[in-house]
């Protein structure tokens, strides 16, 4: 967020969605630019080690992409359109991507039992025990496993409220586990989506979906 965007909305007294949500702060341009740059070289050390797990396998980084969102998606988020809006890809380039991993039987498709023209995209064990090889990242982990575990929870609790902020500023769609989601309800001691009425497992809530939104903050 630009500093001229930041001081607009507190002059207007508007919400900019930046960290805070109850007022905005200014966020200077330098320490802006220093996220971006350490953000930027850590998500090329997490591409260079997923091209080089990918040919080990042989497949692309975006098809261990694909594999890794559909095993921890629930049910309502494991369509190729949740696939291509979780990814920002077109919608032919996912269909090739699940081609291949279908073939090689790392994902299969099932019909919708209520919706026949539904087809919910599931991993196989196969894909499972592949996701399982190269997430998380072994340099992600390695460093982590460096950091005093005090620091290392602070930083994946300011890297996950980075992630909402952005996801705010951008309007972008969560994809976040329904245990946060302003639709997840407790009914008689029974989990419940709002949205769809549906009961849900504690496995369930768990998972992300493309329909989670976070509750509004009071």
């Amino acid at each position: 967020m630009s500093e001229a965007i930041c001081q607009e909305n507190i002059d207007t007294k508007l919400d900019c969605g930046y960290a805070c949500r109850k007022r905005c702060r200014q966020v200077t341009p330098m320490s802006a630019t220093q996220v971006h740059i350490v953000l930027e070289r850590l998500c090329n050390l997490l591409r260079v080690e997923a091209r080089a797990q990918g040919a080990a396998q042989g497949l692309l980084p975006v098809q261990l992409e694909v594999l890794h969102y559909l095993s921890q998606c629930n049910r309502y988020s494991d369509t190729v359109q949740s696939v291509t809006e979780f990814l920002g890809q077109t919608k032919g380039t996912v269909s090739q991507t699940l081609k291949i991993l279908e073939n090689r039987r790392l994902v299969r498709k099932l019909p919708d039992a209520a919706d026949r023209r539904v087809v919910h995209l599931k991993v196989t064990p196969a894909g499972r025990r592949l996701v399982s090889k190269f997430v998380p990242a072994r340099s992600i982990a390695e460093a982590l496993g460096l950091l005093p575990e005090r620091d290392a929870d602070r930083l994946a609790q300011g890297l996950a409220q980075l992630l909402r902020a952005a996801q705010q500023a951008n309007r972008a769609k969560t994809f976040a586990a329904c245990k946060s989601c302003r639709f997840n309800q407790v009914v008689d001691g029974a989990f419940r989506c709002g949205l769809t009425g549906e009961v849900l497992s504690a496995a369930d809530i768990e998972l992300i979906c493309r329909e989670h939104e976070y509750p509004a903050v009071r």
